[in-house]
Order: C-alpha cells, then structure tokens, then sequence
C-alpha cells in the first residue's frame, strides 16, 4: 500500500510540485497518472521510489514512512519496486541478458536462479531469442521490452512507469500495455504516469488526474479527460 497524506514539494528554485496531495493506492490497483505537462507527475512518482522526499507531509509505503528513512535502507526499499523510464535507461555495452541479470547480481542472487528468472522474463516480454544482443541492435520498441523484464526481474510489489510509451508508435504501445496488464494480473501494483489519451481511455483502470500539483481527480475506471 502508498499512502501519501499532505504531501508537498518545494524545488530549491521556489517551484511548488506538489501541493497538499492526499491519495491511497492498495496493493494489486493499476493506476494511471495524467494531466498536463508541469502538474506534478513526475514527482509525484518519485516519491513512491523514494528518488524524491516531501518538503512536507508524509509519504507511506507499506506503512514505512520515506521520510524517517535512511539513505542505507532505501535500496532496500527499491528491492521491492520496479521502476521503467521512457528512455529506457539501458547500459549500452551490456547484452539484454546482462542488463535484465544486473538487477538480480546487485542484491546477490543465485547464479543459476539468475540465469533461470531472466530467460524466464525475457520469453514473458518476447525476447528470449535476442538475450545476446545489445541495445544499439534493438528497435525502441524492444528496449522498453528489455527495460520491463528488468524491471520485474526480481518479482517487485509496484511497478512504476514514467510515461513508457511516449517514445513508442501506436503499434508497439499496445503491446507494451499487453504486458503491463499481464504483469498486473499476477497481483503487482502498476502505476503509469501517461499522456496518451487512446490508452488510458481504452484500458480502463484507475485514473488520478494532476493539475497545478493537485490531485484534481480520483475516478475508478476514469477517462483520460484531457486533449492529446
């Protein structure tokens, strides 16, 4: 569970990004984050991997408030959540089994379970057959699949996605999404921050809207409610 009671952020340059925001998302939920540029999503979900902390207010996860956290116990936290990029943030002379593997080798995994988990995600995400390739050889589609399978490598409670499929054409979008449900089936919380208005109002799940660093709207199975 994210519990986010009061929370502001004030940017060292007098910014406010988030102002008084007050949400609860449980475990299991698929939640989409829109609203327009500048509202506040992006540090609204980096308060959830702790990339972030309030100015003021309190942020929960699993009732563990970030804010009283230590920087030593944050990758411990992260251990649990799965964070994707819209520019993948692949490492570029690592083949797509070795940058799924790292997230595996960084907490000190088994070998052969290492090797076991990341064919096993690589074939979720249709990309078993290109694990010895690297990421200059892939599409963009391809890299987001590869940032995924590292994502959820190590089986994380919350997958958090900043707009993953901004880069991505229509075609590709889809299938993106194919995965995010499939990945959300399995009990994992999925947040994406998106602005694509065909997705969010086709996959219906959750929506909470931002403006001005305000939740302005809080809607089970909402509209994306704003123009492309």
């Amino acid at each position: 569970m994210i519990e986010m009671n009061n929370v502001y952020k004030v940017y060292d340059n007098g910014v406010t990004a988030l102002n008084g925001v007050k949400t609860t998302i449980d475990n299991g939920e698929f939640v989409y984050v829109v609203g327009p540029s500048g509202a506040g999503k992006s540090s609204f979900i980096k308060m959830m991997y702790r990339e972030e902390v309030p100015s003021k207010g309190h942020v929960k996860i699993n009732h563990v408030d970030i804010g009283d956290m230590k920087d030593k116990q944050v990758p411990y936290l992260r251990r649990s959540i799965g964070v994707i990029f819209q520019d993948f943030k692949l490492l570029p002379k690592l083949t797509v089994y070795e940058n799924v593997a790292f997230a595996l080798e960084v907490i000190e995994e088994n070998p052969r379970k290492i090797r076991r988990r990341v064919m096993d995600v690589l074939d979720k995400v249709g990309l078993k057959h290109k694990a010895r390739f690297i990421p200059a050889q892939l599409s963009g589609g391809e890299q987001q699949r590869v940032a995924i399978a590292r994502a959820i490598v190590n089986n994380p409670k919350v997958v958090i996605a900043d707009e993953p499929t901004g880069n991505l054409d229509p075609d590709t979008s889809w299938e993106i999404m194919r995965i995010f449900e499939e990945v959300n089936a399995t009990g994992t919380t999925v947040i994406m921050a998106t602005h694509s208005k065909d997705i969010v109002n086709k996959i219906r799940r959750r929506v909470i809207a931002m403006e001005n660093g305000q939740i302005v709207r809080d809607e089970h199975r909402g509209e994306y409610g704003y123009e492309d």
